[in-house]
């Protein structure tokens, strides 16, 4: 016992600073990405911590795994370095033992983190989008940034040359509509405003000092120059809210819980099957029934006239053809459908098992090289973990499109991983190896090589 309170207290300080570093390399990504929309934008500081808050669960979910990782490689590595592994191995104990402690605690993390995915990451995910709406919808501009062209509104490209963030005032606009596929329709004006309607449905855009230049898009030597004093355009606000579904708001698949996604998948199947009975339902009645005969559709009789019944038969087989068209469509989306709730449900529990994984592959990468910085365990954590959401997020575009299923596609990377983990883990066990990272020298310029490093 008193060597696995060693083993695990060489962790505990590696994965709280890993954790650190970690939290705050993702936090700083977070700033500079919405940096831009959030700061000088008239926004409170309460309102930018909120969002910050919510944020940072999404954060503990990609930390915590990379955490584990860079703790083990620190702890074996450093171990290792100080011949505390030799000693243990002296003593009758193998990397096995030696690895017990950690697999036990990463077991540990991975059930928080399952715990953290399904009843604290879909709330902060949801109220993380609440926030973003309630924002847009206070200050439409915000979107909106100077010199820019903005396309969030659908079928609207617009550019502001001078934005106030405060009054919502514009100078300076260019707007292409794109509403009328059949028209060319560009409007500038000198000032404008912008504010939402009541009921906040639309987006209205007040325009003063201004042109209106229309043409055709086949007809291209007709052209029409307006110009107005005050001109008023009524856009979509559709992309700005939450639209509400029973006595519910609707949520999304990454701010539901495993629990709910999977009550709805169950929903979606029974859809399903009552679609693929009404497409055998009209496959049967209009198609091959066996090898030898065709079923051709009923046409009501008519007097001495075989041609209409003809036509009338293939208006029928038209119809038949399209409504299981219709349905094949619809079953198709429903398996899209169940597919990307599926993803998201084994994601909650693949990425906490990573956890598990990473021990199996930090111990013995740490043991057999023999170092326990924490430059060294975060490069080899990066590469790992590089390999790893690769693999992740690629299962989930390939589940997506149905081309694998979704448990494949979010447990390949663990499974592929754990397998190698448990290769070198059963080599490092069985024999002293060290890895040498010499040959990384050679990629470094002579120019900036020591001559210690120039002689090796």
């Amino acid at each position: 016992m008193i060597l696995f309170r060693h083993i695990l207290k060489e962790h505990i300080a590696p994965f709280l600073f890993a954790s650190m570093s970690l939290m705050f390399i993702f936090l700083l990504q977070f700033l500079m990405k919405f940096a831009d929309r959030l700061v000088g934008k008239g926004l409170g500081t309460f309102v930018v911590m909120k969002l910050i808050a919510y944020n940072l669960a999404w954060m503990v979910v990609l930390v915590v795994p990379m955490a584990v990782l860079i703790a083990v490689l620190m702890a074996f590595g450093g171990m290792s370095q100080n011949n505390e592994i030799t000693i243990m191995k002296a003593s009758g104990v193998s990397l096995y033992k030696m690895m017990l402690p950690p697999l036990i605690a990463s077991v540990g993390i991975c059930y928080l983190l399952v715990i953290f995915n399904n009843q604290v990451l879909p709330d902060a995910n949801h109220d993380a989008k609440k926030l973003m709406i309630d924002i847009s919808q206070k200050k439409p501009t915000l979107t909106l940034e100077s010199g820019v062209f903005s396309q969030e509104i659908p079928n609207y490209a617009i550019l502001v040359r001078e934005v106030n963030q405060i009054s919502n005032e514009l100078k300076g606009l260019t707007i292409y509509d794109y509403s009328n596929p059949y028209k060319i329709n560009v409007v500038t004006a000198q000032r404008g405003r912008i504010v939402f309607s009541q009921d906040q449905t639309k987006l209205i855009m007040n325009l003063e000092e201004g042109e209106i230049h229309e043409s055709e898009v086949q007809q291209t030597t007709l052209y029409r120059r307006l110009v107005f004093t005050k001109h008023r355009i009524i856009m979509n606000a559709d992309q700005f809210l939450l639209h509400t579904s029973g006595p519910g708001e609707q949520r999304g698949d990454r701010e539901l819980s495993a629990n709910v996604m999977m009550a709805i998948v169950d929903s979606i199947s029974k859809v399903k099957q009552n679609l693929i009975k009404r497409y055998s339902t009209f496959t049967s009645r209009y198609f091959f029934i066996d090898s030898s005969r065709f079923v051709a559709p009923e046409a009501p009789p008519i007097k001495n006239n075989k041609a209409f019944a003809l036509t009338k038969a293939f208006e029928q087989i038209n119809e038949a053809k399209t409504i299981m068209t219709s349905n094949s469509l619809q079953i198709q989306s429903a398996e899209k459908d169940m597919d990307k709730y599926m993803v998201e449900v084994y994601k909650k529990y693949s990425i906490p098992f990573a956890c598990i994984v990473f021990v199996l592959l930090g111990a013995p990468l740490g043991t057999m090289a023999r170092k326990g910085g924490f430059g060294f365990a975060a490069s080899i954590g990066l590469i790992f973990f590089v390999i790893y959401w690769a693999f992740l997020i690629g299962g989930e575009k390939l589940a997506d499109r149905d081309l694998i299923t979704p448990f494949w596609g979010m447990w390949a990377a663990n499974v592929f991983i754990g397998i190698f983990g448990v290769l070198i883990t059963i080599k490092a066990a069985k024999e002293t190896v060290t890895l040498n990272f010499s040959f990384l020298q050679k990629l470094v310029p002579k120019a900036l090589r020591t001559p210690e490093e120039e002689k090796r």
